[in-house]
């Protein structure tokens, strides 16, 4: 509960609309006047508005899997927000303390732990041309990283298992080919969502018209899924299942694009005869 003294003193100062320091001591922005009686308001408004540390979900969930314990996270978290906000490379466990329920020695020790583990390192900086020795993080984010590839792999051998439960082993057999090609053509490793996208249109099309939109949009130079996916929606809308439709549907179009290219010659030149015509009566009149 906020105490009778403290609730007036703020009552009284939260409608002046001048700078304020915030709690690391920093000038911040000035703060909005509000009518008496709105201190919550004010205070939910500055609370959002004010400097914070996002924190992943996978951070939140992974953690102990990456060798860290409570404290230890608590340390990570509040080292990178002294480096966000003060700018701070090396903090000391006296630091560290103001804002831990940890002791100062307690705290030491495990900042020990967190370098013999290989989850906080030391690196020099350079600032203003002078060398400091700082805080590390990159340790802790190749090990977060692990984590999450291992996810992802995790979730692109659900979503194989998934199609191959659905359609049978032929199924699977046709989602492999066309994801391998897919990785071929692309140069690279496919994310989860680009397989499951695969899936989706696997589902939807026949195999050979994937792999041929695939290979018209390599000929374009357009390696990437929203082109791609344009090409079927426009054969999946005229109703083509198959190759011998999209190369008749082809065909037509390009016939139907001739005949609009004549048309539209044709009556340039008849503009153009017309044009003649009408200088030539205007000189021979």
């Amino acid at each position: 509960m906020i105490s009778i003294k403290v609730w007036a003193g703020a009552r009284r100062n939260f409608k002046v609309g001048r700078e304020v320091r915030d709690l690391a001591g920093k000038r911040s922005r000035p703060i909005k006047v509000y009518r008496e009686g709105d201190l919550l308001s004010a205070f939910g408004a500055d609370l959002l508005a004010g400097h914070g540390l996002f924190v992943p979900s996978l951070l939140l969930r992974a953690y102990k899997r990456i060798g860290l314990s409570d404290l230890g996270m608590m340390i990570v978290l509040q080292l990178l927000c002294l480096r966000l906000e003060e700018g701070k490379l090396h903090v000391r466990p006296e630091d560290l303390a103001e804002y831990l329920t940890a002791g100062v020695e307690e705290i030491a020790s495990e900042l020990e732990r967190l370098q013999e583990k290989k989850i906080l390192g030391l690196a020099e900086y350079y600032v203003e041309g002078q060398k400091m020795v700082g805080f590390d993080f990159q340790p802790f984010f190749e090990k977060l990283a692990e984590i999450w590839a291992l996810s992802r792999s995790s979730e692109l051998e659900a979503i194989k298992q998934e199609g191959k439960e659905e359609r049978g082993g032929l199924f699977d057999a046709e989602f492999g080919q066309l994801y391998s090609l897919f990785e071929q053509e692309f140069g690279r490793p496919l994310s989860p969502l680009e397989a499951e996208q695969i899936l989706k249109w696997r589902q939807e099309m026949p195999p050979e018209l994937v792999r041929e939109a695939l290979r018209r949009a390599v000929l374009m130079g357009k390696r990437n899924f929203k082109y791609i996916g344009s090409i079927l929606s426009e054969w999946r809308k005229n109703n083509l299942k198959t190759l011998a439709e999209v190369e008749e549907y082809d065909r037509q179009f390009e016939a139907g694009r001739q005949r609009r290219k004549k048309k539209a010659e044709k009556e340039t030149e008849g503009n153009r005869d017309k044009k003649r015509a009408l200088i030539k009566s205007l000189y021979l009149s």
